[in-house]
């Protein structure tokens, strides 16, 4: 969600300090890739893969199937490593990863690197599409249904004030390191609203939960596909349309964010001499709710990443199979 704020992801590896459950979603390799590589990268011995690992568990559902089948179904060791969305990029071009496995739209990165350098891959779709958009609680909806509009968020302003808003209403998001369009539609929009960072994913799960057991009201930027919707409901706050274009200029955005189809791409010398693995990475492809089932037990049901991609396996194998070679 940047210049297409909208298409870009809004998500970081900075937050996983915050949740234990997070923290164990990193799975066996993990490490900050912003300054060294993998140790299974150019390992040389055509049987090895690394992964980058984003922090949102969406994500981290997709590696850890993923490298569940490359362990197991056709021998490669793999290798996890935790980045930043941006860096990801910039590792995945010099080789020191292999695949990203979730991306949801960065078009100067796809420029420079796809069209350009062509030391990227595209490698199709996850399965999966993305829309980010404010939510309220349904419950709150079902007692005020005119909030789920924007022109009547100001109605509710005093509702949605937090020791941390300033006296304004809290549109809550998650890391300060997130790129989104919501400063600039609460300023364009002239809502009496003001953004407030949770910190991380994690965290702002965890007062989203708070705020849901004690009943009450909250705005909050969130995003689909995500599991906690089946732990707290809630509906989307309709916002001007989106448009082609309409985010161009990230100061002036006033529309709502889209919907992105979540794509993976690969390091292109991996593309093409990758063997099985690249085969199987292309190949994988599942549904919103295959990802939200692994994400629910990773991230609610707090199962080890790997016990997870097993369980799913073993009971979706008529999928999996698909994607091998």
């Amino acid at each position: 969600m940047r210049p297409i704020p909208s298409r870009r992801a809004a998500r970081t590896a900075a937050a996983l300090a915050a949740s234990g459950a997070l923290l164990a979603v990193a799975g066996c390799g993990a490490a900050d890739m912003t300054q060294q590589a993998s140790p299974y990268a150019n390992a040389g011995d055509g049987k090895s893969v690394t992964l980058s690992l984003q922090s949102w568990v969406g994500a981290q559902a997709n590696v850890a199937v993923a490298q569940y089948l490359l362990e197991h179904e056709l021998g490669y060791r793999v290798d996890t490593v935790q980045i930043d969305e941006v860096p990801a990029w910039d590792a995945l071009s010099q080789g020191r990863v292999d695949a990203i496995l979730e991306d949801w739209g960065h078009p100067e990165e796809e420029k420079r690197y796809v069209e350009d350098k062509k030391t990227i891959t595209a490698a199709g779709d996850v399965g999966v599409t993305g829309h980010i958009g404010w939510f309220v609680p349904t419950y709150f909806a079902e007692k005020h249904p005119d909030v789920t509009h924007w022109k009547n968020l100001d109605k509710y302003a005093d509702q949605l004030r937090t020791p941390e808003s300033g006296g304004k209403g809290q549109l809550m998001d998650g890391s300060p390191s997130y790129v989104t369009n919501d400063k600039a539609l609460v300023k364009n929009l002239d809502l009496d609203y003001q953004v407030v960072f949770a910190g991380s994913e994690a965290a702002q799960i965890t007062q989203i939960k708070q705020f849901a057991k004690e009943e009450k009201p909250f705005l909050s930027y969130w995003y689909q596909p995500q599991w906690l919707f089946e732990k707290v409901p809630m509906t989307e706050v309709e916002l001007p349309p989106y448009e082609e274009g309409c985010d161009a200029d990230p100061d002036k955005v006033a529309c709502a964010y889209p919907e992105t189809p979540l794509q993976k791409y690969l390091n292109t010398d991996f593309a093409e001499n990758g063997g099985e693995a690249a085969e199987f990475l292309k190949n994988f492809e599942w549904t919103t709710e295959d990802q939200n089932q692994v994400s629910l037990w990773i991230a609610d049901r707090k199962m080890d990443p790997q016990e997870a991609a097993e369980k799913w396996v073993e009971a979706n194998e008529s999928t999996w199979k698909a994607w091998l070679p």
